[in-house]
């Protein structure tokens, strides 16, 4: 036990949430505008489940959200080196193409709560613990293998799930566009421009970073 569920109740997010409780800040302005801008569109669209968890002292403040969806893991689009590090912990002949895993969309923790005086675990680690816990109980009504990210391309994001055990589906941000089919290669014309530009000793056009990096996490580790 700790901090997350001694002291604050966990509750579906929606609007009624929203309209109730003080805004909600993480820090990043894209996760902010998420859950106080899209949430709720999202969970009619059934895109997705958000999920809060409020301070019991005083419920008008939202410590930390997530949202979750199904997923899966499909081994036919992974490098077969990536393939042999993901089915590692699955008996041989349980080998299929696609495992079911569940996707955590956006997690966010109130700026204010992220680490609390006499915690042994941070507010974040003991969310994913709790995250984790949800999908090896033995109430879970589906099957889950996997917990996936599709994290933030930034290093506090990729930090934070690395120190949850996380780690990357594809090695290179290289192999990740190669496999899911992002643009790994400049143009003709932006070929063209370059010349034009290296001529001028202008910066060259580069292949946008990736705004986001995709992770996965192995539940079955919890359950040995």
């Amino acid at each position: 036990m700790g901090f997350l569920l001694d002291s604050c109740t966990l509750k579906p997010f929606n609007q009624e949430i929203i309209d109730a409780c003080q805004p909600f800040d993480c820090d990043h302005q894209d996760l902010n505008d998420f859950f106080t801008n899209d949430v709720d569109n999202y969970s009619t669209e059934l895109l997705g489940k958000t999920y809060c968890f409020t301070l019991d002292a005083d419920p008008t403040i939202i410590v930390c959200a997530f949202t979750i969806s199904n997923d899966s893991i499909k081994t036919t689009h992974l490098p077969n080196s990536r393939k042999k590090r993901v089915i590692k912990e699955i008996p041989r002949p349980k080998h299929m193409r696609s495992y079911p895993a569940v996707l955590i969309g956006r997690l966010g923790v109130h700026k204010d709560y992220r680490n609390i005086v006499g915690e042994t675990d941070n507010t974040g680690k003991q969310l994913m613990d709790f995250i984790k816990s949800w999908f090896i109980d033995g109430a879970n009504k589906t099957g889950c293998r996997f917990i996936v990210v599709d994290s933030y391309n930034e290093p506090r994001a990729l930090r934070y799930y690395a120190k949850n055990g996380f780690e990357g589906l594809f090695t290179t941000e290289e192999q990740e566009r190669e496999f899911t089919g992002m643009k790994s290669v400049l143009n003709e014309r932006q070929i063209f421009y370059n010349r034009v530009r290296k001529f001028f000793k202008l910066p060259l056009i580069e292949i946008e970073k990736l705004s986001s990096r995709l992770m996965f996490f192995d539940l079955i580790v919890l359950k040995k």
